[in-house]
């Protein structure tokens, strides 16, 4: 994606990913992402746009920060400090 990563951006694209391959919200189980500021609003954005077409999400239940993201960024500032 070129440009800016907003979360309405953001959450065109994957609008865009769900039409493609004709996903429908009982097909999608969750939303994993890094901690990103822009994935929290693209997963609120998604859910409200969806659910102006009748498909349900709930962002609270279905996105998934990334704990392994979390540790990875941990274990490079550690590094960084260290080396």
């Amino acid at each position: 994606m070129q440009g800016q990563h907003t979360g309405s951006r953001l959450a065109r694209h994957f609008k865009e990913v769900l039409r493609c391959f004709a996903l429908t919200d009982s097909q999608l189980l969750g939303i994993t992402t890094d901690y990103a500021y822009s994935n929290y609003t693209m997963t609120w954005e998604l859910q409200t746009t969806l659910e102006a077409s009748g498909i349900e999400l709930s962002t609270l239940r279905n996105h998934i920060p990334c704990m392994v993201h979390i540790i990875q960024l941990a274990l490079g500032a550690f590094i960084t400090v260290w080396i």
